[in-house]
């Protein structure tokens, strides 16, 4: 067998090899025309060798980030080195569809890939060689882990029934709001209430009615207070919101707010029309409240004070 014959009976063999592979084989010239298509990229592409051979890869693909692929080409060119992507990095070099049941979910093929320099006898480099792993499964199995962790941590911080932080993340609040007031002495104030004459209302409608109550109390919260505050639900009918940069004057605006707003709701349950009020105590943090309890203390204190005198008002805690 001649050299030219061996040559090309060696060149066909890994040809084979090379088609049969489940990685995707992507040759480019310096123009960046595509010289090599494997069976790879012809299944996930539709695309047969005969319509890509030659052809620019970004006339093909629109869809791919020319500027950024070329610059990272450009590199490889001139260092002689690899260069890598993953799919938390980029989802994908090409838009494949994703096919495989098992990650249905997902619409398109995550991609890692590998760009490496291709070098002639004389170590020119003037070809690069793509290889695309499809890496769909082990994507989608981290992003469903992602998210259900991010899903057990929000459910450990709130309220089931309200959204809103449960008592221990609000308390915890309480503290690092307590911390940065002793360093920075930032000015905050703690709004402390409750839903005036709760037990009539589980005892005239219900405890379900009583819920949707309690969701509607926090649905108010939210809307009006702003995204720095921190709302929680203190336990049962008794809500608490931590205002930021907020002294007691100011405090005592929002806290009128949220309290009109309650006594203009209506609640519409089942065949039922509930009308409620909340009584609202507020504390501005004072470098004479010795800790976080004290402070938690004086607006329970002023909560008390709104209970007598009558109900649906806000008391500001006036000190002993």
């Amino acid at each position: 067998m001649s050299d030219s014959q061996e040559f090309l009976h060696d060149f066909h063999w890994l040809m084979d090899v090379l088609q049969s592979i489940d990685v995707g084989l992507v040759i480019l010239d310096k123009q960046f025309n595509v010289q090599l298509w494997n069976s790879f990229m012809q299944n996930h592409s539709a695309m047969l060798p005969t319509e890509v051979l030659g052809e620019n890869l970004f006339e093909l693909f629109p869809e791919l980030p020319e500027s950024w692929f070329r610059r990272k080409v450009q590199s490889i060119y001139v260092l002689h080195n690899s260069a890598f992507t993953t799919w938390e990095q980029r989802p994908y070099l090409f838009r494949f569809k994703n096919y495989r049941p098992i990650t249905g979910q997902a619409d398109f093929m995550y991609q890692n890939s590998t760009i490496i320099p291709l070098s002639d006898s004389t170590g020119k480099v003037d070809h690069i060689c793509m290889i695309i792993y499809d890496v769909t499964e082990v994507a989608v199995n981290k992003l469903q882990l992602q998210s259900a962790n991010e899903q057990l941590h929000h459910m450990s911080r709130t309220d089931g029934l309200t959204g809103l932080l449960n008592r221990k993340t609000w308390e915890q609040e309480l503290d690092h709001q307590y911390k940065r007031f002793q360093r920075h002495q930032h000015t905050t104030s703690m709004l402390m209430f409750d839903i005036d004459h709760f037990k009539r209302i589980n005892d005239t409608y219900g405890h379900p009615a009583g819920d949707e109550v309690i969701r509607q109390t926090s649905a108010v919260v939210r809307d009006i207070i702003r995204d720095i505050d921190i709302a929680g639900r203190y336990g049962g009918e008794e809500f608490a919101v931590l205002l930021e940069d907020t002294n007691a004057q100011g405090a005592k605006v929002v806290a009128e707010r949220i309290r009109k707003q309650m006594e203009n709701n209506v609640i519409y349950y089942e065949n039922h029309v509930i009308n409620y009020t909340i009584s609202i105590g507020i504390a501005e943090l004072t470098p004479q409240m010795g800790d976080k309890s004290s402070w938690l203390d004086s607006a329970d204190k002023a909560l008390y004070q709104a209970k007598r005198s009558g109900r649906n008002n806000s008391v500001i805690f006036r000190g002993e």
